[in-house]
Parts: structure tokens; sequence; C-alpha cells
């Protein structure tokens, strides 16, 4: 997915993490595309935190009913220095990139791609012959690359199935990384992990966590959820400092959650648009490699309909300033 503001704000991440407590991050509306674009929830970058552990990114979407509208149009579009996650709720959405990939994704499974030096790729709803519900749900994100394999050659994964965990009333799906035991066959390239819960009606579950990690949880869908003795709403992103061994999860209503989590992310980076780099030239020359099709990132074959335009890029240098607000 790609972040298609007209005008992106730098968003410049890493440092030594600062010390903190839990902090609930609202989300913020962006509109996915034109005048009959979905609305996705942002809740990282967030103007408090732009990081947990490698996670810099993460978009929730939907539900949506697709009966009468395009859902997901999202065109061919380059990424650098990063891996996109791919996680549904309900629905479908078709990837194509610049490697030849062409595949449909449906909930349960993953795709997993990773830009390294660049790739380009589009997504979209299939059309409405095509669909097997007109539904649609999801989250996607993305995980910031180490400078160590911020370069490393694109690549893409699709999983159809990962290891399950059943606990208290909660089936626990290990998407990224490892958690209780079991690891997901994804490839990363730093130490986190990224899970998504489904949570029965009383369900109460202690999840075992790394205490090196931070983490966050979100809550996709369905009842408020008591996350570590607080209230999370839907949609609210709850940020958790490292320390703690396990994670007290209780759901009086069934429920759905994605925990994210991984060490923190100490490296000074910087982000904006759809590029992760170390300083303001590395990203200004993905930009303009972008604008010329240079080979850099390929070509996407089968969207139906042109690429997306890398927008203007801000008259100041873009300038790393700490992985949160005050550091």
């Amino acid at each position: 997915m790609s972040n298609l503001e007209l005008e992106p704000q730098e968003t410049a991440c890493g440092d030594a993490p600062t010390a903190a407590r839990p902090q609930a991050l609202a989300p913020r509306d962006v509109p996915l595309g034109g005048p009959r674009s979905m609305t996705v929830r942002r809740t990282l970058p967030h103007r408090h935190r732009r990081m947990v552990g490698a996670w810099c990114f993460v978009d929730d979407y939907g539900p949506t009913d697709l009966r009468g509208q395009d859902g997901m149009q999202v065109p061919p579009h380059p990424h650098t220095g990063l891996q996109t996650v791919s996680w549904l709720l309900e629905g479908e959405v078709l990837h194509r990139d610049s490697l030849g990939s062409r595949q449909r994704i449906a909930p349960g499974q993953l795709n997993l791609m990773t830009a390294g030096h660049g790739i380009a790729h589009s997504e979209e709803t299939p059309p409405p012959e095509q669909r097997t519900t007109q539904r649609l749900a999801g989250v996607q994100l993305w995980v910031a690359l180490p400078a160590a394999s911020r370069s490393v050659a694109p690549a893409f994964e699709h999983h159809p199935t990962l290891p399950v965990l059943d606990d208290g009333g909660v089936a626990v799906t290990v998407v990224m990384g490892a958690l209780g035991g079991s690891a997901s066959p994804a490839t990363t390239f730093s130490p986190l992990v990224g899970a998504d819960l489904a949570l029965g009606a009383g369900a109460r579950t202690a999840l075992p966590l790394e205490p090196g990690f931070e983490h966050a949880v979100l809550v996709t869908d369905g009842a408020t959820v008591q996350v570590a003795g607080r209230s999370v709403e839907r949609g609210t992103l709850l940020y958790l400092p490292p320390g703690p061994s396990t994670l007290p999860i209780e759901s009086p209503g069934s429920a759905r959650a994605l925990l994210i989590g991984g060490e923190p992310f100490t490296e000074r980076i910087v982000m904006w648009w759809n590029f992760v780099g170390s300083d303001h030239d590395e990203v200004a020359a993905a930009r303009e490699q972008w604008q010329a099709a240079d080979a850099r990132f390929g070509t996407v074959h089968g969207y139906a309909g042109g690429r997306l335009a890398a927008p203007a890029l801000p008259n100041a240098r873009l300038t790393p300033r700490g992985r949160t607000r005050d550091a």
C-alpha cells in the first residue's frame, strides 16, 4: 500500500529509546486515492510516536461494503528500505509487483514484500464479477530495514498458512517473528513480532512477551479490549514500553486485535512518502529515479491504469529528528 498523501510530511525515525510509559495513539483518517477512494485509519507514524520496534507504518481499514464501489485501487508505486506486510480480516486484494509476482491474498494469509534497494507494486480489489465477498477489512504495515539490510535485493513472499496458538479463548496467529514457542516462516531482518488475536466473548489470557521489546496493540474489530488493565477501543493503538514478560488481555465481547513489537530501533532513518533511507540525499535520489522510470524500480505489468507520480519534496532538507516527538 502507498502513502497517497499529496503533501507527505517528513517522518524521521531512530535514536536511542527514551523513558516511556503506555500511550494510547488515536488514528487519523487518510483517503486512499481519489474521490471514490477508501479511507484508512493511520496510527503509525503518529505525532507522538513514529515507530514500535522496526514497525514504522500502520494503516487499518474497513470493514467496507464494496457494493457499487471500486474498493482498494492503489496504482503502481515505489518502495525502498522497508518491508510491506499485508494482513486481511475480510475480503481479498490482488498484489502485482515489478518482480512479476501476481498474488491474491485472503484472510489468514500473509503477503510480505521486501523492497530493499527498490521495487514497485500495485494493490487492488478484484472487479465485482471476480469477488468472493462484497466486504473488505484489513491492516497494512511497514517494517523499516536496518542499515545492513536496507539495500538487499527486492523479494516477495506469500504464506498461505501460519502457525496458530489457542489460549484462553484467544486464537493467536503468528504473522511475523515468534511468539509462545511458534515462529512465522516470514523473512525478518531485525528482532520483532506480529500476531493477530481473535478473541471470543469473555476471553482472558496472558500473552508471553520478550521483555526487551517494545509492543503495541491495535484493536481491529469488535468490542473494547482490556490490555494490561487499560481499555482500548476499536482503531486505537496502545503503545507499551519494554519491561513486562507477559501481557494480560481480556475481552468482554468478541473482538480482533493486532500485536506488534520489536527491539527498539535505534538507528536514525528518514521516512518520506514510500521511501525509507538514511538521509535526505538517499530519499531524493530514489524519488528522482522513480520519476525518470529508472530500471531500479522495474515495471508492474497488468494493472489497468498509470503509475503514481511522486509528490514534490519539501523546500527544506529532510533531517532525522529522532524516533519520538521529543527525541
